[in-house]
């Protein structure tokens, strides 16, 4: 979890998030499966906490910090593109079915490997790897068409 928001949130938001798993994990210790293990279940919930913490805070996550132009000067109107294109690509993604979306922001946007998504998501590495070149096929056509599903 902590690459998750890493460069996006405080250390504070970090404890926070890790603190909410484990109350979870306290909350939820009676209705686990010890046969199925710990891990994936931690997983899973540290999974859902980041994402639904990057969703309430998608405008405080600051540009890259190539983003700049030479000089270091940012010019306004290529910095509202650079958003606006941001947030179409975010939506476009956050539109996908399942597990598409979970497969794509953990690939692209966390940087797991895409063997450990693969098995967290019950697919062979060949099926994840086709689900992507479509994905990215379906998130080209959104994007193309000014957001317009096709």
């Amino acid at each position: 979890m902590v690459r998750v928001i890493a460069g996006r949130g405080t250390r504070e938001d970090v404890e926070e998030l890790t603190a909410d798993v484990f109350l979870a994990l306290w909350a939820h210790a009676g209705e686990l499966d010890p046969e199925q293990g710990l891990r994936p279940w931690l997983g899973a919930v540290a999974r859902n906490k980041s994402t639904d913490w990057l969703r309430t805070h998608r405008e405080a996550v600051p540009l890259p910090e190539n983003a700049a132009a030479p000089g270091g000067v940012v010019d306004p109107q290529d910095e509202a593109e650079r958003r606006e294109w941001a947030a179409r690509l975010w939506d476009a993604v956050e539109g996908l079915d399942e597990p598409d979306r979970t497969l794509f922001l953990r690939y692209y946007h966390y940087g797991d490997k895409l063997k450990d998504i693969a098995r967290a998501l019950g697919l062979t590495q060949a099926a994840a790897k086709q689900r992507l070149f479509r994905g990215r096929k379906v998130l080209r056509d959104i994007l193309t068409k000014g957001g317009v599903e096709a």
